[in-house]
């Protein structure tokens, strides 16, 4: 272990940083509609936010690499909090189109540069468990997000509750201390970090994250409109079955570390990708009843909540000195996914084909199981060699 800095300290930070990426993803979801009644126009924040999210995916990785953690975290938990404090306090489209970007930038860094930091500080025997702690901080943020909103209808006020919460812990930052840049990438001019794309196993593994973020997009956008449209469920119990979604997943996250040291890495993402398989086929048959609604919701959030901490455990073997820029490439990758999946599934929707949604889901999940064994074969012929750039 590194003495410069304390581990359990550092780990506790990036878990901060992954739960105010949870709260900066679902933070338009629940007060949208209440801002547009107030300020027209405000329904395209979310394109405004995406392309914030993937400007920081970008940044961060080669950022981190060449200087170290400390001071992007702390820069991107500063731009987070003018975001919401943007979204709290102005009623100006324009500034609120700032304030959205710069809260889809902080959290686009946070949420790479804490899977990065964790990567980085934890051995291969622990990496795969530490990050699947760190993503169930990620529901641990946007329930928490989710139930204030419930609880006070009055957006403003959660907003500012959250942003006294990040710049207190901001704060706290401040006097930790990090692990420092790799040697390595200091001396490599920054557009030669796209020379990693010429590594299979990182496309490969950034194309398993593609499907594995266009199955979280489609489902979190378009399955209440789904079950409002295929049952006879209400618009709340419809939005309630997205909670359950989370909650499956906080609940997949929690024990990974333990069942990947039973399993191995593959052996866990087969089993969590054939609960979310299990989860969309009772979606599609469960005839809409309530109960076998939440439970599928359950079973597909637990099933894909393995999928990023299990890939980036990968990356992070595989590219241990480019970790933060192999982790950036990446996720910009599962990006792209999103964003296709989500404009296939919406032109479905208008085409009146509701049916294509957990067709869409069932495919991106064999597309991964599909897809892993052949970039862990690629992972492996790289693993612990030297990256020729």
């Amino acid at each position: 272990m590194d003495p410069s800095y304390s581990t359990p300290k550092v780990f506790a930070a990036a878990c901060a940083g992954m739960a105010f990426f949870g709260v900066a993803m679902l933070s338009l979801g629940p007060i949208l509609g209440p801002l547009n009644e107030i300020v027209p126009g405000a329904n395209a924040l979310p394109s405004t936010m995406s392309l914030g999210i993937i400007l920081g995916t970008l940044l961060f990785g080669p950022v981190v690499d060449r200087s170290g953690y400390k001071w992007l975290l702390i820069i991107s938990s500063v731009l987070a909090l003018g975001g919401l404090a943007g979204l709290s306090l102005s009623k100006n489209i324009a500034v609120l189109h700032g304030a959205i970007f710069c809260l889809g930038v902080g959290g686009g860094i946070l949420n790479g540069e804490t899977n990065a930091l964790v990567s980085d500080i934890y051995d291969e025997e622990r990496r795969g468990g530490r990050l699947g702690i760190l993503g169930a901080f990620y529901c641990i943020g946007a329930l928490l997000w989710t139930l204030l909103n419930y609880f006070i209808p009055d957006y403003r006020i959660p907003l500012t509750v959250m942003a006294v919460i990040m710049a207190l812990l901001t704060v706290w930052f401040c006097f930790l201390s990090f692990p420092k840049a790799k040697p390595s990438a200091k001396e490599m001019p920054l557009v030669q970090s796209l020379g990693l794309l010429k590594y299979p196993a990182l496309l490969l593994f950034g194309l398993i994250l593609f499907f594995q973020s266009g199955f979280e997009g489609a489902s979190g956008n378009f399955t209440v409109s789904y079950l409002e449209h295929t049952s006879s469920i209400s618009h709340a119990a419809a939005t309630l079955a997205m909670t359950w979604f989370t909650i499956g997943m906080l609940c997949g996250r929690l024990p990974l570390g333990h069942i990947i040291r039973r399993l191995r890495e593959a052996k866990t993402l087969y089993c969590y990708l054939g609960v979310a398989l299990a989860g969309v086929l009772l979606l599609y048959l469960g005839g809409g009843r309530l109960f076998w609604v939440y439970l599928s919701m359950v079973l597909i959030g637990f099933g894909v909540g393995a999928t990023f901490p299990v890939v980036l455990n990968f990356l992070g073997g595989a590219f241990p000195e480019r970790s933060g820029t192999a982790f950036s490439l990446a996720i910009f990758i599962a990006l792209l996914g999103q964003t296709t999946l989500n404009r296939l599934t919406g032109a479905a929707f208008d085409a009146g084909n509701y049916r294509f949604l957990p067709l869409a889901l069932g495919v991106a999940i064999v597309m991964m199981r599909v897809l892993l064994p052949v970039a862990r074969k690629a992972g492996d012929k790289i693993k612990n060699q030297p990256l020729n750039q």
